[in-house]
């Protein structure tokens, strides 16, 4: 239940500060993507590890109560600090529909995804070879949850830039967050994955004697 706990917390803290971050467009290699394309894979790593240590059922308990409460922070903190300007707590008094479909999108796009990649995570998990379930999970889950996104987000939005480049963008934060997790997260799962097992292993001994 601790680890279920601090698994929640970890992924409403990555939504939020992804929703955020996907604010900020930046222009790489000369294509269009946005920050929040280098936060959001430690979600696919939390989840990959949680199906691995605690099971498929597990990570789906994980997303089903993340959903809401990251739905409400995304908004109430997007709203606050709006392309990166506070603009005081009286701001919420006033909805903002930009944010709101930023946030909808958000949800819509994680519960998408995050299914997507447990489903084919469990479904390869024991693969002799480790990073088969992680590399796959992360390749399907990330583009799933990268198109849901911007298209709900930025299809026809008020925002002329996001609503004219949305393809564009989608595509670059894809490649991007795809390049981010074979090179440094799916390494960094296996890292973690031998560390916690020697923990638990260890813990069992210890319990045992």
């Amino acid at each position: 239940m601790k680890a279920v706990i601090a698994l929640i917390a970890f992924h409403i803290l990555i939504i939020i500060s992804s929703n955020y971050l996907v604010q900020f467009p930046i222009a790489l290699f000369g294509y269009q993507t946005t920050w929040g394309a280098f936060s959001f894979p430690f979600i696919f790593l939390a989840s990959d590890l949680t199906v691995r240590l605690l099971g498929k059922q597990s990570a789906q308990r994980v997303i089903g109560y993340v959903m809401i409460p990251a739905l409400l922070a995304s908004y109430i903190i997007s709203t606050l600090f709006h392309q990166g300007d506070f603009h005081g707590w009286a701001a919420l008094l006033a909805f903002n529909s930009f944010v709101f479909r930023i946030s909808i999108a958000s949800f819509a796009a994680y519960v998408v995804g995050q299914l997507i990649d447990v489903h084919i995570f469990a479904h390869l998990r024991r693969n002799r070879l480790w990073w088969i379930a992680p590399s796959t999970s992360t390749i399907f889950g990330n583009l799933v949850d990268t198109f849901v996104f911007f298209s709900v987000a930025f299809w026809h939005s008020s925002n002329t830039f996001m609503a004219e480049n949305w393809v564009e963008i989608a595509a670059v934060d894809y490649v991007i967050k795809l390049l981010i997790s074979l090179i440094i997260f799916v390494p960094l799962y296996g890292v973690l994955l031998n560390i916690l097992i020697s923990k638990l292993q260890s813990q069992a001994r210890g319990e045992a004697v």
